[in-house]
């Protein structure tokens, strides 16, 4: 184990200038869960599996603020605490994050399947030509956005909120539709107490559902990011550090920072009181955020699509929920919504890239020596080079709601074996270090402990029902 440095821990500043990577999670978390997978599975077996939405996305809470604490008392990235703690198994978690990030660009042929149907274009070329056209398109346009942008993060964060804010009022106001507000207490009570399935259960559906469930927040590694957000929004000691991308000017000398604990001030416990309380209110704006929209969504398809059994699935995976709104505003609405999708998936893309590869950075520059000749700036527009051609590429293996689930499912794996390092990086390794008085309670342990207990038996469940 590699032995952390000391420095002051910066004074709270107020939520206000700090609240913001929860609205980047809660946008990103919105691009899987909402529009794909949570509606098919209610529109297919009506409110049977709804009742697993509210735990499913608070179990993410726990995860997040030991994310999130890590970086606010330490000022480093996730992965880098996860090799310091312990060099073999920060690898192995580094490859099944490799592995499950080589799939992503499907998110953005899933925007694709929206942008395709609302322009018809290129003309005469099919479904699946015209999604792939799109996808590719939306990569090249934020692919350059993440290279000339002056401070990749603000960039991030400015759309994320658009689209995270934008995206939950449009939701309300179609929920206001007549055909909507008739099964708003059905749906409610769906939410608390199991409902018989509309219809026998098929075990094809095995890795939608499992999908659903743990993509109800971010889940994966998609989770971890948040700790990176917070590292660029320079919160707690993470402020001791330097943005990875700033002005491009002069980058070559920026440093990663990190790797300090909060040493003794006559305000310490109270700044680390209130550094955690923020830990816990920014998580929950994503968390809540993502809640209703997802309850949202579900009420719209309960609504308008379960009675007509049509499910999103295949190159029209972000199209049929174009249903939502052209109920209430006629071709109008359609239109509005094929667009907003579209973005709205396609910008999963843009945090996703510009997150695994301020993963890879961190990374490298701990294992591999060059990386620090390099410049974190250089590595990290390489790294988002090579992410946007490796993403062109796999997007055209297959599509993208198998290779949504693909990425899910390695990503799953992920977290089950990420949520107990968790457990030993925040109250072994990080515990032992800090100073009495702020060292990790018993009562966010044991919410830790049984949010890894829930997911290992989400993955024996799956197993069960995929293969035996």
């Amino acid at each position: 184990m590699t032995p952390l440095g000391k420095a002051r821990l910066p004074d709270f500043p107020g939520l206000r200038y700090l609240i913001g990577p929860g609205l980047v999670w809660m946008a990103l978390a919105q691009g899987s869960g909402e529009l794909v997978w949570w509606p098919y599975i209610v529109t297919k077996y009506g409110l049977g599996f709804l009742f697993l939405l509210i735990p499913a996305c608070l179990l993410q809470l726990p995860l997040n603020f030991e994310i999130g604490r890590y970086t606010v008392m330490t000022g480093e990235g996730l992965f880098r605490g996860f090799l310091r703690m312990n060099r073999t198994f920060g690898l192995i978690l580094y490859v099944l994050f490799i592995l499950s990030f080589l799939w992503f660009g499907a998110f953005a042929s899933a925007g694709g399947t929206a942008i395709a149907e609302l322009t018809q274009f290129p003309p005469g070329w099919s479904a699946k030509g015209r999604t792939l056209f799109w996808g590719e398109f939306s990569i090249l346009v934020f692919f350059s956005g993440l290279l000339f942008a002056k401070v990749v993060y603000r960039l991030i964060e400015w759309v994320m909120k658009i689209v995270a804010i934008g995206t939950l009022i449009g939701m309300v106001i179609a929920c206001m539709h007549p055909d909507v507000v008739k099964v708003w207490l059905d749906v409610f009570k769906g939410l608390f107490i199991p409902s018989p399935l509309a219809r026998p259960w098929d075990p094809a559906d095995a890795e939608k559902l499992l999908t659903a469930i743990t993509f109800a927040g971010l889940g994966g590694f998609w989770t971890t990011f948040y700790s990176y957000w917070i590292k660029e929004k320079k919160v707690g000691m993470a402020a001791h550090g330097t943005q990875l991308l700033g002005l491009r000017a002069g980058a070559k000398s920026l440093s990663l920072g990190g790797g300090q604990v909060p040493d003794m001030d006559s305000h310490l416990i109270e700044n680390a009181d209130r550094w955690s309380y923020y830990v816990i209110v920014d998580s929950l704006v994503g968390i809540i955020g993502n809640l209703i929209t997802t309850v949202l969504t579900c009420l719209l398809a309960y609504a308008l699509l379960h009675p007509k059994g049509i499910l999103p699935d295949g190159y029209q995976l972000a199209v049929v929920q174009a249903e939502f709104f052209e109920a209430s505003w006629g071709v109008v609405g359609r239109v509005l919504f094929l667009f907003v999708a579209g973005a709205f998936l396609a910008d999963t893309w843009l945090a996703t890239a510009d997150s695994v590869a301020r993963i890879h950075v961190d990374v490298l520059s701990v294992i591999w020596k060059k990386a620090e000749n390099l410049g974190p700036q250089k590595l990290y527009y390489t790294m988002i080079t090579l992410l946007t051609l490796i993403t062109g590429i796999t997007m055209l293996f297959d599509q993208p709601g198998r290779l949504i689930l693909l990425s899910a499912l390695i990503g799953f794996v992920g977290t089950v074996t990420y949520t107990g390092g968790l457990v030993f990086l925040n109250h072994r390794f990080l515990k032992d270090q800090m100073l009495e008085d702020i060292r990790p309670g018993n009562g966010s342990l044991i919410a830790l402990c049984v949010a890894w207990a829930a997911y290992g038996a989400l993955m024996v469940i799956y197993l069960k029902v995929k293969f035996f």
